[in-house]
């Protein structure tokens, strides 16, 4: 995991959202936010959300989730990150929160909007991966697809990439990061929650442009 690419760049048209370095800086905030997701931070992740730089605060939310991010790292206990993780996403039969997309559409898991993305990932070539226990609507797993589908640009048509978003994150995501911000067990995560928050917002105004 690097940092070469952990700024947010300010994205005024059509033709600099397209541009290979927007797109890259993209891909690399999915996987970097599926990573954070999908399982307990190690030393590592840590040490690359330390290491942050050349992010100025004041360039709206997303910068600011980046120092955010970076204070908490900076200050973290990889212990304690890791008890927080347990505690908000798995738990003794469940976690504080259910970050799957059927369950903030629906109410439900397993429903009728996993369905929906299993027919969307089919059609994209993505499979899931040997020894995967949640499903493919889990927020890391759809982070995840994103950067594939990003950095797929010359197989996958823009307008394909926008249905994917617009289907099956932009309907629930902006909501899990709301709840991750104040959950009661959130502290490192807080920081994360802004973070992804304002970069979901970030993402839905830029793939809302015209094509």
């Amino acid at each position: 995991m690097s940092t070469s690419d952990t700024s947010v760049l300010p994205v005024k048209n059509e033709d600099e959202f397209l541009n290979d370095q927007a797109q890259s800086m993209r891909a690399t905030v999915y996987e970097l936010l599926g990573r954070l997701l999908a399982r307990e931070p190690d030393q590592e992740v840590l040490d690359v959300l330390s290491s942050i730089e050349g992010v100025d605060p004041a360039d709206g939310d997303v910068a600011m989730g980046w120092e955010l991010m970076k204070q908490s790292a900076v200050k973290a206990d990889l212990d304690s990150v890791r008890t927080e993780y347990l505690d908000l996403f798995i738990g003794v039969g469940r976690g504080e929160l259910v970050p799957f997309g059927s369950w903030y559409i629906t109410g439900f898991l397993m429903e009728k909007p996993l369905a929906s993305l299993r027919s969307d990932l089919k059609k994209l070539g993505i499979e899931r991966q040997d020894g995967v226990k949640e499903s493919e609507d889990h927020i890391a797993a759809l982070c995840d697809a994103m950067a594939i589908i990003i950095r797929s640009k010359t197989e996958v048509p823009f307008a394909q990439q926008k249905a994917f978003y617009n289907d099956n994150i932009a309907p629930w995501a902006d909501r899990f990061f709301k709840d991750l911000q104040g959950a009661k067990a959130a502290d490192f995560y807080r920081a994360v929650g802004f973070f992804g928050e304002g970069f979901i917002d970030f993402e839905s105004r830029l793939l809302a442009m015209p094509t």
